[in-house]
């Protein structure tokens, strides 16, 4: 009898430097930033398989990989009865290999001798930086039913968004015929797809791969090891070649999906966890996102106004008003503080009051957010100090820079992990 959990393992990549979402990832990886509060986004993977029941999960480190280490170490714990794991395999030097990883197939190569010592059929490759809530299952049934080689999720996209995908063209039994990575503008009109008449009333035409594949063991070992010993990359070398010689599946996901690639993305998808029905449902039974247990206290909020907000655990908010906002962990926010359109990451501890009084004889403010300030377009992250009236005005009138400080970018404030802003500082 098939079994998820006995035939499946899933390997989760941990990604490049993820310059693109800098400053967030000046001092840790992209899967170990703080996501809707509470979470990292290596959460999210790690979630759907789990729910999915595929309870072994390789994660593949190389960058600024400390924070995302320990955090999966002290969360994934599977009884000692269960064959579950959640292992990091970090980049490492060899007699085979001395150099680090040099893209997802080249990781996925490197570590294929650490993977292989398991007992399975097929596996799972997903991306650490993207925000979905997928069945898993579904997608390797209908890989079994149609005796696929490889299957790769795809989700259809509109017209801006289809530039930035791999975008490929599937048959009348879904498989794929053809490929081609991030296509010009000029030439989008050759690769619409019939995406279904909800997707194309939508304007999602093209069918864009989600960076999420199944590969049959032997073909996998095949192609990375004999086929193409040299190809560093999936999605620009290896798919491309391989829809010409195997059976390529197309697994159409019509859910929600963001591929969280730069600031304002990241930035979007956290402010969009505020909407009265969220397109991503942090509330669903079926679907529940695991993090680290903290035992934390209950939040305490007085004299708030709060409109479509979250708050996590373990807050101190006196603030007057705080509208369309996600309030991370153990985040302080002082009286007549007025916070807009912004994430606040939170902090990693508490201040104790001779802290913090011996931090005021020396003008250092406490940690988190001060009285009377104005914050609106920004993101915030870990355990900042930012003083009395503060103002920080994100949006379309402030130019890209990079401050010892704070980054700007397309209009969004990041303001650096642990950054100390003075009272009256305005941006």
């Amino acid at each position: 009898m098939f079994s998820l959990s006995k035939s499946v393992v899933s390997v989760i990549l941990g990604g490049g430097a993820g310059s693109r979402l800098y400053p967030l990832t000046a001092a840790r990886s992209k899967p170990a930033v703080p996501i809707a509060g509470k979470y990292r986004l290596v959460d999210i993977p790690i979630s759907n398989c789990i729910n999915s029941s595929i309870n072994r999960i390789f994660v593949l480190t190389q960058f600024n990989s400390a924070s995302l280490n320990k955090h999966i170490k002290n969360t994934y714990h599977f009884s000692a009865f269960s064959t579950g794991f959640v292992d990091i395999l970090a980049a490492e030097q060899t007699p085979d290999n001395p150099g680090w990883y040099q893209g997802t197939a080249d990781a996925v190569r490197q570590c294929l001798r650490h993977i292989a010592n398991n007992d399975y059929e097929y596996v799972l490759i997903l991306s650490g930086d993207q925000l979905y809530q997928m069945d898993f299952a579904a997608m390797i049934n209908e890989h079994r039913a149609k005796g696929a080689d490889i299957s790769i999720a795809t989700i259809p996209v509109g017209d801006r968004e289809a530039p930035e995908f791999g975008i490929l063209k599937s048959d009348e039994n879904n498989l794929i015929t053809s490929f081609i990575e991030k296509p010009k503008k000029e030439i989008l009109g050759e690769w619409v797809s019939d995406t279904g008449h909800e997707m194309q009333r939508q304007g999602r035409n093209y069918l864009a791969s989600m960076g999420i594949y199944i590969f049959n063991r032997s073909l996998l070992d095949s192609l990375l090891k004999d086929e193409y010993p040299s190809a560093t990359d999936f999605g620009k070398e290896i798919m491309p070649n391989s829809i010409l010689k195997y059976k390529v599946a197309s697994y159409q996901y019509d859910g929600y999906w963001t591929d969280i690639g730069n600031i304002y993305s990241f930035f979007e998808a956290n402010i969009a966890l505020t909407d009265d029905i969220p397109a991503f449902n942090l509330f669903d039974n079926s679907k529940t996102i695991f993090t680290r247990s903290r035992m934390l206290p209950p939040g305490k909020i007085s004299g708030t106004t709060l409109e479509r907000t979250v708050v996590s655990e373990g807050c101190i908010i006196f603030a007057s008003r705080i509208e369309s906002s996600v309030i991370g962990i153990r985040a302080r926010v002082g009286h007549g503080t007025t916070i807009v359109s912004s994430y606040l990451m939170g902090n990693d501890y508490y201040e104790t009051l001779p802290q913090m009084e011996a931090n005021a004889q020396k003008g250092i403010p406490k940690v988190g957010i001060g009285e009377r300030c104005y914050i609106k377009n920004a993101i915030v992250d870990k355990n900042c100090r930012i003083g009395n009236d503060v103002r920080i005005n994100g949006g379309p009138h402030l130019e890209n820079t990079d401050h010892t400080l704070y980054t700007v970018k397309e209009g969004i404030v990041v303001i650096k992990k642990g950054a100390i802003l003075p009272d009256g500082f305005v941006i």
